[in-house]
């Protein structure tokens, strides 16, 4: 215990030497002693036995909650999920897992293609009952995916259940490295225009992105959207790789500033541009954060893309590591970071005292900076883009139907009848569900006894309540009664009223058992109102100059 203690106070005594001034260090020195004492006190005479990890761990984590929700305290047994993290590697079989309310039990929701729970025969759907001997029957997904990874090379027995049949399975599978692709689709789309789909700044996320830029160049490329959207960053050295390819050698691209003047850095381009004169088109909404925000902002500022979509995040923060005593690390908040124009993106500032707070920044303190060519473009509040355009809005009983709110697991079963009926299906930029399909997905849906909240019934009882509260209620009862009568709930006619936008996300759920995540991305293209947008843009290149090149 004295040893994990000092441990502690010489890891939180680090940055007191950097500090100046006495009032600052001995009030480090005092706060840390009085830790000290407490604890030890706590361990001596509090009535319960009391673990040193869960207690101590709990300070640290409510310490650090109070800064910033990048800093981040990882123990031995998570530093494999900071590794993760970082690199996008892990040992395991390479595929979603997801919890069903109605089932009870874990489940296989999307394994990911040449990986071993797609080659083992894995399915989506398959209930996973057992990992060797070890009962998975009501564990979460959490649970069981923990058991599923291991180290690469170790073999292990999996039972399942397969839904279609209700036959039970088992299978032997060996772990292996795993990488999630870090561009899981890119082609050419209509106008000889490339798309490139990058979900995530992992270690040699830029090669990857490299490859795929000179693939369809050599294919007659003429123009090229990326897309950022949901991306939540990761490395930003790889953020600048990727810059690097559109713009000339040795310019800067960001810069990091911090309290140490030795953790500050600049980094600019460092080899010779692969093509600085291609229309680009970056695709960005509120998910696109961190590394997305220098791609995305960097290629704004030097005027060399059009920035389309919505706002996104605003995280202008930058992290590093810290190796810490007993194979423990520190994710810490370090800088700040600039691109080009010389503004931070940084949405929120985060007050230390009082516990902890955060603060918006409001627009109207935001400052103006200005591109390569004199656009005005602003600091704080993430990037806004040159060009916004919203995306098409999921309907109420979409949103239920598509997410783990519903406990009849509606959309679940359908899928796997459905694959169950069909061994094969047109490739993704053919496939489309007939309204034959539809109707039979409806009268599932109808017959399965799903519900959901109607979003106008919900605002009809918050006025009736405040017609009742302020005695108006009596007076409009009738019309009260006709409107509620109106609104009822009408399944059949609510999957009519949004049916093309449920059709779309059904075929894009049936399409990824077949094709996997590229087949998905590449249907979802043609139904993308932010895609058509950038397409219809980029065959206007007397727009596109207007835009970077103002008068």
């Amino acid at each position: 215990m004295r040893k994990i203690i000092i441990y502690i106070l010489a890891l939180l005594a680090v940055p007191a030497a950097a500090q100046t001034g006495k009032d600052h260090n001995f009030e480090v020195a005092k706060n840390l002693e009085v830790f000290n004492s407490i604890y030890k006190n706590l361990d001596l005479l509090y009535v319960d036995t009391l673990s040193a990890d869960t207690v101590v761990g709990n300070a640290i984590d409510a310490m650090l909650g109070s800064l910033d929700p990048y800093t981040e305290y990882f123990p031995d047994a998570k530093v494999k999920d900071l590794k993760t993290m970082l690199t996008g590697k892990y040992a395991g079989v390479g595929s979603l897992i997801r919890f069903s309310q109605k089932y009870n039990n874990s489940f296989i929701d999307e394994p990911y293609e040449n990986m071993p729970a797609a080659e083992a025969g894995l399915k989506k759907g398959d209930l996973i009952l057992a990992v060797d001997d070890l009962s998975m029957v009501g564990k979460s997904s959490q649970y069981v995916s923990d058991h599923l990874r291991g180290d690469a090379g170790t073999t292990f027995m999996i039972k399942v259940k397969r839904l279609s049949t209700g036959k039970i399975l088992k299978m032997k599978i060996t772990r292996r490295a795993i990488k999630m692709p870090s561009v899981p689709y890119y082609g050419l789309q209509p106008n000889n225009t490339g798309y490139i789909d990058l979900n995530q700044f992992t270690e040699d996320c830029s090669k990857d992105f490299r490859r795929a830029f000179l693939e369809m160049k050599k294919q007659g490329m003429k123009s090229l959207v990326i897309d950022l959207r949901g991306n939540g960053g990761g490395l930003e050295s790889e953020a600048v790789n990727i810059v690097n390819m559109f713009v000339p050698k040795d310019v800067l691209v960001v810069s990091n500033r911090g309290k140490l003047k030795r953790m500050n850095h600049d980094y600019k381009t460092t080899v010779e541009p692969i093509d600085t004169v291609m229309p680009i088109v970056v695709l960005v909404n509120g998910g696109t954060a961190s590394a997305s925000e220098i791609t995305s902002g960097a290629l704004q500022d030097f005027d060399r893309a059009v920035v389309m979509g919505t706002r996104t995040y605003g995280k202008g923060l930058v992290q590093m590591t810290v190796d810490l005593p007993y194979n423990g690390n520190l994710k810490l908040t370090t800088n700040k970071y600039y691109i080009p124009s010389g503004r931070c993106i940084q949405a929120i500032n985060y007050k230390h005292g009082r516990g902890g707070y955060i603060e918006h920044v409001p627009d109207s303190l935001t400052k103006v900076f200005r591109t390569l060519h004199g656009r005005e473009v602003r600091d704080g509040g993430g990037i806004k883009p040159d060009v916004e355009i919203k995306p098409d809005t999921a309907s109420n009983i979409q949103t239920y139907l598509t997410s783990i709110i519903d406990s009849t697991e509606t959309v679940l079963d359908y899928v796997v009848d459905y694959v169950a009926k069909h061994p094969t299906i047109a490739s993704p930029d053919k496939f489309e569900l007939s309204d034959a399909d539809f109707e039979d997905f409806k009268q599932h849906v109808i017959k399965s006894g799903f519900k959901y909240d109607g979003v106008s019934e919900k605002i009809l009882q918050e006025l009736v309540k405040s017609a009742k509260f302020e005695g108006y209620y009596n007076d409009a009862k009738n019309e009260f009664a006709a409107i509620e009568k109106k609104l009822k709930h009408n399944i059949g006619k609510d999957l009519d009223y949004n049916k093309e936008d449920i059709r779309e996300a059904l075929a894009s759920d049936i399409i990824s058992v077949y094709y996997y995540q590229q087949g998905s991305i590449e249907y979802s293209l043609k139904h993308d109102r932010q895609m058509a947008e950038a397409t219809k843009l980029l065959s206007k290149p007397v727009e596109y100059k207007k835009i970077l090149l103002p008068k």
